[in-house]
């Protein structure tokens, strides 16, 4: 809810929580901006807190026999059992996402979006950098030629092999051996030009077939 993906947000709050302290470049972008600073200051506050309560639960539990090991061996297991199935409660989320929407907007003025909702990552739909290289189709003509729309395919971005970046490519626009370009599509289709032949007119042909087929699909499923 802070502008980042589900995964990500999802690892790094585990990772803060846990103090587990993995050190990635996903964590750079939590530790870069306020708001998500404080919520994940405030994560590895309650971990080491609850860390600290289930020790010492764990060491009386075990410790005290008048109490009953066997009991307070149960309540643990149990207490733990139910904080696992509200962690994974849809009801649960519905409820208090307003709530966390109304604390992050006096807290924080990142914009509540996340890019996975934004570009439809679902239904095998992903973005993906490709790196290119010399004789391959992604390099064998401007973007109008190589009608990648035309297989569900659409170029967000290229990062030159010089640095320089293109933000949102025009079609005349030639991708060169040894750019990083930035594809939305659906993951197989990505994954097979990213390993296409540029003389491979075959592949591009299936591709468009492949495209048609799923967009007829669609349209039935929505009643057209």
């Amino acid at each position: 809810m802070t502008g980042i993906s589900p995964d990500i947000a999802s690892f790094q709050a585990a990772s803060a929580f846990s103090g587990a302290g993995f050190t990635t470049e996903e964590s750079e972008v939590i530790t870069a901006t306020p708001g998500r600073r404080h919520i994940a200051k405030q994560l590895i506050r309650f971990g080491s807190l609850g860390l600290v309560s289930a020790i010492a639960s764990l060491v009386l539990s075990f410790t005290n026999a008048s109490s009953g090991n066997l009991a307070g061996l149960i309540y643990i297991i149990s207490g733990a059992v139910l904080l696992i199935l509200l962690a994974r409660s849809h009801w649960l989320n519905h409820l208090v996402t307003p709530l966390i929407e109304r604390t992050l907007s006096r807290t924080t003025d990142l914009e509540l979006r996340d890019y996975t909702q934004v570009l439809g990552l679902q239904d095998d739909y992903r973005v993906a950098e490709v790196d290119t290289e010399t004789d391959e189709w992604l390099t064998s003509g401007t973007l109008a030629e190589l009608d990648l729309p035309a297989e569900g395919v659409r170029v967000l971005a290229i990062n030159r092999a010089d640095g320089s970046y293109i933000g949102a490519p025009g079609p005349d626009t030639e991708i060169n051996p040894g750019d990083t370009v930035v594809l939305y599509g659906q993951e197989h289709r990505l994954q097979e030009l990213s390993d296409r032949d540029a003389d491979d007119t075959q592949a591009h042909k299936a591709g468009i077939e492949d495209h048609e087929h799923q967009l007829e699909a669609q349209d039935q499923d929505n009643g057209h």
